[in-house]
């Protein structure tokens, strides 16, 4: 049965806390350090070796699509009726709106160390120790905004320019893709400041804290934002009818991009599932 994601500006309460309640329970069993394990394994860059699934390649936004199933799956064995919420950051713009009210995700880290000290992910409440990371902090950090070299949330302007982009991905297939949907949304560009980070990387970046790299699973807001980033890509599959997965087929030997990157048909690690068969969800489940 297709079950429905909503804006979490809109959840009630009870949702809210059902939604919060399940996580906290995954928390507990030790799954939901399982998937910030697999996230960390699978943040391969552009000057790394290998495959490259999760990020800086075109099968970004499956990949993401189906570890998000993955964690949604999770929840609803805790309870049927959760599902993920996405937070549209176009709109959402304050630390104080939605989701950083205290009984859903928790606010700003404080000034000294970017500890998150309200909401159900504070560390002093005893349910959410950060086990899986790349320093050894045990406490949720972010630091909104980042005020010592300040960077702000990407506006519709600028998400609309990713949206109105009709090829899905372009050569040379990494960060450096000049066009092509894909790279537009996951925002890798040039220069500095707001500008070298555009639209999807921008928002970890101002979230800040356990969001950025491969440990950002860590916070929950995670979900959230890609909950957000896989609604546009249904939004560009919408604005442009037709448009597919690229690259149709696997780049040959003589390609930088040989044995790096997953073709429409190919199976994306850890899973045995191919972007063409993640193209289309609405079976699964739809955005209010």
């Amino acid at each position: 049965m297709v079950y429905t994601r909503r804006d979490v500006s809109s959840l009630t309460r009870a949702e809210g806390r059902r939604f919060v309640a399940a996580l906290l329970e995954i928390k507990r069993r030790g799954e939901y350090d399982d998937f910030v394990r697999m996230h960390i394994e699978y943040y391969v860059s552009d000057g790394d070796d290998g495959l490259r699934t999760a990020h800086m390649a075109p099968s970004f936004l499956p990949w993401h699509r189906r570890f998000l199933l993955d964690l949604e799956r999770a929840l609803r064995r805790v309870d049927p009726s959760v599902t993920v919420p996405y937070w549209d950051w176009t709109r959402s713009r304050t630390p104080s709106a939605a989701p950083w009210t205290a009984d859903l995700l928790g606010g700003n880290g404080r000034r000294s160390d970017h500890r998150v000290m309200s909401g159900p992910f504070a560390y002093g409440n005893g349910k959410w120790k950060i086990k899986e990371g790349v320093t050894d902090v045990e406490y949720l950090t972010r630091d909104f905004g980042r005020p010592r070299d300040p960077i702000k949330l990407p506006t519709a302007a600028e998400l609309a320019r990713a949206l109105d982009d009709p090829v899905y991905d372009a050569h040379p297939w990494n960060s450096t893709s000049a066009r092509g949907f894909r790279n537009r949304l996951e925002g890798w560009g040039t220069g500095s400041g707001s500008g070298a980070w555009r639209n999807h990387n921008r928002v970890h970046r101002w979230v800040g804290g356990h969001m950025l790299g491969g440990a950002s699973v860590n916070d929950p807001v995670f979900w959230l934002h890609h909950a957000f980033v896989d609604l546009l890509w249904t939004r560009w599959q919408r604005k442009h009818r037709g448009a597919r997965y690229l690259p149709a087929s696997p780049p040959g030997p003589g390609s930088s991009q040989y044995g790096r990157i997953v073709a429409r048909h190919e199976a994306m690690p850890p899973w045995n599932v191919t972007p063409n068969q993640l193209e289309d969800v609405g079976g699964i489940y739809r955005y209010a």
